[in-house]
């Protein structure tokens, strides 16, 4: 059961419609969608203090009203939308379940990744998952590639110090805080000020319609670029394809991939490779634009500006443009710059030190899921359909902003979870009602279906997950 009563919980606990319900009207959408929404299941599903399982049901859920609203506005039909927080809290964990010719896949942690202890006694995470990323960690420490020798070099460091250095050197490290510390943090501070998303209206553009007719599911006829990797932004690109859009991946040849990631959440998409460096792959992704209703990056705030698709500037280029940023930390305060993934904003923002100390432990204790990736995803999806809405009734070009830290300082609001480290986990055997079987560039997949259900338009993935660059970068 939820509780008020744990540490930096919230002052009530919400129970998940109401949970729905917030994240409803902070969309902006209209109140009459939630009549048709059934939630089943609740907290604790999986070994955490957090309400891990409300979060995916109610950020699935969001996803798959936004759906909804969009069939409602292309048909004047309302549709009733189920989704189980089991089922939900699976899904959250696409990555770890999915299978390959009934095989698992390589792992997808780098092996001197994770936690350490430093000589100040302070931990620290290090996410070496990038080649380029580890090299720059064992350069900085002079040390070799063993947990032993990182382990023992870190003892001439204190966690901020190195977390400061790895910073500068455009690394992916983060010290560990208490929410307290994170509270105090300037950076933290800054995201308290933020909503959990922002949906801003960017340039003019008159009223369109979506294309018509023949239309089976929301987002047919939908023409979305993902310039996504790893996690969240990602899992945006495969729900917006779950519900019927055309979503091609665009990845550059030249940045590194984790293969698993790309199998898990390239359901439903093409893929192609453009180096936005060469003038030739640079002119063809600003014809794709052109052709363009949904734009989703997930490089770090102004990555893609000195490249000329900055939100202003694909609004010029495609007036009506929905444009979808995601980022770490947010898009104020001193780490709006900063590199980031779901691992180390957990140990950043206070998360891993809240769970070890529900867990009794003197270690970092990372959260169930990358539920922070997840949820992101989700509330990405569910704004950028929310914005592709709006076009249709009031026309403009809109931008769409989510965080993972904006989406960590979410969860913790939803309150703690009593007793919920004595739940089991979950293992593969036990979700096996849960999964689909299909085709893919990479063998027979099996894996997690989506959980939010719709019942006049099913979700699904009409494409199988390919390898990069499989496709053609065209529409």
């Amino acid at each position: 059961m939820l509780s008020s009563s744990g540490p930096n919980s919230s002052p009530a606990a919400l129970t998940p419609f109401e949970v729905v319900q917030q994240l409803w009207h902070i969309l902006g959408q209209p109140d009459a969608a939630l009549s048709q929404l059934s939630l089943n299941g609740s907290d604790p599903l999986l070994p955490s203090s957090f309400a891990v399982g409300t979060a995916a049901q109610a950020s699935i859920a969001a996803a798959a009203l936004a759906a909804a609203e969009l069939w409602y506005l292309r048909s004047q039909q309302r549709q009733h939308v189920n989704v189980d927080m089991r089922h939900a809290a699976a899904e959250f964990r696409s990555e770890r379940y999915f299978r390959v010719n009934d095989a698992r896949t390589d792992e997808i942690w780098d092996k001197i990744a994770g936690t350490y202890c430093c000589g100040d006694g302070k931990w620290l995470r290090l996410h070496t998952n990038f080649p380029h990323h580890r090299d720059g960690v064992l350069k900085l420490l002079r040390c070799d590639y063993t947990v032993e020798s990182v382990q023992q070099a870190l003892q001439n460091w204190t966690a901020e110090g190195f977390e400061d250095a790895a910073a500068n050197a455009g690394l992916v490290v983060t010290a560990m805080r208490s929410f307290e510390e994170w509270d105090r943090h300037p950076q933290g501070q800054a995201v308290q000020t933020l909503p959990l998303l922002s949906i801003e209206k960017i340039g003019d553009a008159p009223p369109r319609a979506l294309p018509s007719p023949v239309a089976q599911r929301p987002l047919d006829g939908v023409r979305v670029l993902d310039l996504t990797r790893i996690i969240a932004g990602p899992v945006c690109g495969r729900t917006l394809a779950a519900h019927g859009a055309d979503v091609l991946l665009v990845t550059a040849p030249q940045l590194p991939a984790i293969q698993p990631l790309v199998i898990d959440t390239g359901r439903g998409k093409r893929s192609c490779q453009l180096d936005l460096r060469q003038a030739d792959d640079h002119r063809t992704l600003s014809h794709l634009l052109h052709d363009t209703d949904i734009f989703v990056q997930g490089y770090r705030p102004g990555g893609l500006d000195a490249l000329g698709f900055s939100p202003a500037a694909a609004a010029k280029k495609r007036p009506g443009i929905v444009y979808v940023s995601l980022s770490a930390y947010g898009h104020v305060g001193p780490w709006t710059g900063r590199r980031g993934f779901d691992s180390l904003v957990q140990t950043a923002s206070g998360f891993n030190h809240a769970e070890a100390q529900a867990a009794h432990s003197d270690r970092p204790k990372p959260l169930p899921m990358q539920v922070l990736d997840h949820a992101a995803g989700y509330l990405m999806a569910a704004g950028a359909m929310t914005a592709l809405a709006r076009r249709i009734t009031e026309g403009g070009s809109w931008h769409v902003r989510v965080s993972l830290a904006q989406t960590g300082h979410w969860l913790r609001q939803l309150g703690r979870v009593e007793n919920g480290l004595a739940t089991a986990d979950v293992d593969f055997e036990q979700i096996q009602d849960l999964l689909e079987h299909s085709a893919s560039g990479f063998g027979r997949l099996t894996a997690v279906r989506h959980a939010g259900q719709l019942s006049l338009t099913p979700a699904h993935w009409s494409r199988p997950s390919v390898p990069l660059g499989t496709d053609a970068p065209s529409w």
